[in-house]
Formats: structure tokens, C-alpha cells, sequence
């Protein structure tokens, strides 16, 4: 049987490589909702296609876990800490309303590519 205090800093390597992993992925689509309207004014459509796709994928993620990431799920296993950050290395207001800033730049990235793609 495992010590209290080594089950301890476990949880805690497990919830730092957690978060470290989530960043990450939070990185790339945040990084790719944001570059969709650029390479859509660039007239990289192929390219903002991909973006896009990469995307609903990430969205398909999420409404099949009831809008939750399930890397959240995984680190709740880790602490008891429910701070709106406690899952991955962003400020906690980042956190908060991450997917509302994000889904809505999205929402409008998917319009200037629809319109990109019918008048282009």
C-alpha cells in the first residue's frame, strides 16, 4: 500500500502532467481559432479549412462530454482544487470564460470562411 504522503506528490506529478497536456492542446486550437481569419484575409482557404476541421473536432470533444473537456475529468481525479484553472496553466479569468471567447471567435471565423469560400 502506497504512504499518504507519497499518494500525495503522485497527485500532484499526475495533475502537473495533466495540465501541462492540456495547455498544450488549449494552445494549438486557441492558436488555430486565431489564425483561421487570418489565413481566410490571406486567401489561404485550404489552409483555413484545415484549421476549421481541426476545430470541430475539438467541439465534438467537448459536446460529447457535455461541453467538459475530459482532460478536466482526468485532473479532478488529482485534487480537490475546483478553481476555474485548476486543470490547466491559464489565468483564472483566461479559464472562466475560455470557451464563450473562444467558441464566439470561432463562431465568427466559421462566417468569414463561408463567406470567403462563396464569394471567392
Amino acid at each position: 500500500m502506497t504512504p499518504p504522503a507519497a499518494r500525495g506528490r503522485g497527485d500532484a506529478r499526475a495533475l502537473a502532467a495533466v495540465r501541462l497536456l492540456h495547455t498544450a492542446i488549449w494552445a494549438f486550437f486557441a492558436s488555430s481559432i486565431l489564425a483561421i481569419p487570418v489565413t481566410v484575409w490571406l486567401g489561404q482557404l485550404v489552409a483555413a479549412l484545415w484549421l476549421s476541421v481541426f476545430v470541430w473536432g475539438e467541439v465534438v470533444v467537448l459536446v460529447l462530454n457535455r461541453m467538459g473537456c475530459p482532460l478536466t475529468m482526468l485532473a479532478a481525479r488529482y485534487t480537490e482544487d475546483r478553481a476555474d484553472n485548476f486543470d490547466i496553466s491559464l489565468p483564472r479569468w483566461l479559464a472562466r470564460y475560455n470557451q464563450r471567447l473562444f467558441g464566439t471567435l470561432f463562431a465568427l471565423s466559421q462566417f468569414q470562411l463561408g463567406w470567403a469560400l462563396l464569394t471567392g
